[in-house]
């Protein structure tokens, strides 16, 4: 009697883990979570997004708008480069970061790089034969100016300092696609642009990226 009631309760006891199992979902966690990862992989879509949206609507308006005459800007940095920066500029993201200008006029071509791929014109801009600033060609551009002038390019809107990187190549390479300077012949033609910088001091060196540019003989 109490041999079948140990038998009885032993089957009612695996009958019950039987159920219970049945009734639970097994899951295994290896630490992951499951998603997409939203981060480097998705860098060049977002970025090319973003520029799509607002170059042509918000960037190079930006930038014609607020534009100063060559001889104004030299003048106005030469007086006080930070008073100038705080009239017309923008300084870009981080402690000390260095002021961004956005500059129009019409030189004279008086000398040209064109042998390399960080192509550049050197430019007279006062009839002096001497020059006053350089205007980069591309394909290779130093600086982030387009990115650093524009007042809605915030850093804190991107996941970190690499994608923020990307877009200032992203913008330089957008902005002198459509530069195309063959041949030498072009010392002594006029040049007329419209473009950005960038300046730590009244003294350092002027070199443009251009957002327009045109060569007359």
């Amino acid at each position: 009697m109490r041999e079948a009631m140990r038998q009885s309760l032993k089957f009612f006891v695996v009958l019950v883990a039987i159920i219970a199992l049945s009734a639970c979902k097994i899951v295994i966690e290896d630490g992951s979570t499951g998603k997409t990862d939203a981060g480097v992989s998705g860098d060049n879509d977002r970025i090319a997004a973003l520029i799509d949206k607002t170059f042509d609507a918000q960037l190079f308006p930006e930038i014609k708008t607020k534009a100063q005459d060559f001889e104004t800007f030299r003048k106005a940095i030469a007086a006080d480069i930070d008073k100038a920066g705080q009239r017309f500029g923008h300084r870009g993201a981080g402690q000390g970061a260095a002021w961004n200008f956005s500059i129009k006029g019409t030189g004279t071509i008086v000398d040209g790089k064109l042998d390399s791929r960080a192509r550049t014109f050197s430019v007279d801009m006062d009839d002096d034969a001497n020059a006053d600033l350089l205007i980069q060609l591309g394909p290779v551009v130093k600086g982030t100016a387009l990115r650093d002038f524009a007042s809605f390019y915030n850093f804190n809107d991107f996941r970190d300092q690499i994608e923020f990187a990307k877009l200032g190549r992203a913008l330089n390479d957008r902005a002198t696609a459509s530069i195309e300077v063959d041949g030498s012949g072009y010392i002594g033609n006029q040049i007329e642009f419209v473009g950005v910088l960038t300046l730590s001091s009244s003294t350092t060196r002027i070199l443009v990226t251009p957002i327009t540019l045109q060569v007359a003989p």
